[in-house]
């Protein structure tokens, strides 16, 4: 395992953390319908989406990617992000952890973890979920569109809560802020609800007509508004 070291964040800052998986085991679900190929694009433009983003937001200081997948710690590097390599595929969660420990010890306070499919996002909606953080800290969620989903959660201090991703992460969230006393506030917000793990959702993203890398792949994959 090879974890960036020597950096330090000054200043109790606020950090923004891609969770990336691996573009050969991303979007499995969408296997039925395009070649591996094929899907290790649209996770790799899904992946610049959110990273142009996180980039442009203004209530960050940082901004860190957590994968194992050597082309997008590449791309992390070229824009100026902390880049943590989780050394193999841990799973979501267990990845977010490795890196939330090493933020945290370098000295971030608030962590904003955003998954690196909601390429819809953008750096106003990554603002709004740190401008929503309590002053004293807690917990700030932003759901899926079915309401059963986390597609970004901020967290201060970073480690207040652990990361929950998976099926009624949204719940099991709640659930966790609750039985620790933790303030937390949902932040419905329609652009990083959008995450694309189904068919059903490109032709809804497509819809979206937004000026994005992801739009161009599924373009040039021959997906529609039907």
């Amino acid at each position: 395992m090879a974890l960036q070291t020597g950096w330090v964040i000054k200043d109790a800052v606020r950090v923004i953390l891609i969770a990336a998986k691996e573009r050969a085991i991303a979007k499995t679900r969408l296997a039925p319908a395009f070649a591996a190929p094929e899907r290790i694009a649209l996770a790799e433009a899904m992946y610049c989406d959110v990273l142009a983003a996180a980039v442009g937001a203004r209530n960050a200081e940082r901004v860190a990617v957590v994968t194992s997948d050597v082309v997008l710690l590449e791309r992390a590097r070229q824009a100026g992000a902390l880049a943590i390599d989780e050394g193999y595929p841990r799973g979501l969660n267990a990845a977010v952890a490795l890196a939330t420990a090493q933020l945290g010890e370098a000295g971030a306070a608030c962590v904003c973890t955003v998954l690196s499919d909601v390429a819809l996002v953008t750096a106003e909606d990554i603002d709004a979920v740190l401008a929503a953080m309590a002053e004293g800290g807690g917990v700030v969620l932003v759901p899926s569109r079915d309401f059963s989903g986390t597609n970004m959660i901020a967290r201060s201090p970073a480690d207040i809560i652990p990361t929950r991703f998976g099926r009624l992460s949204l719940v099991r969230h709640l659930d966790d802020c609750r039985s620790h006393g933790v303030p937390c506030q949902v932040l419905r917000l329609t652009r990083p609800a959008l995450d694309l793990d189904l068919l059903n959702d490109l032709p809804e993203f497509v819809r979206a007509a937004s000026p994005t890398h992801t739009l161009g792949q599924l373009t040039r994959l021959g997906i529609s508004q039907q």
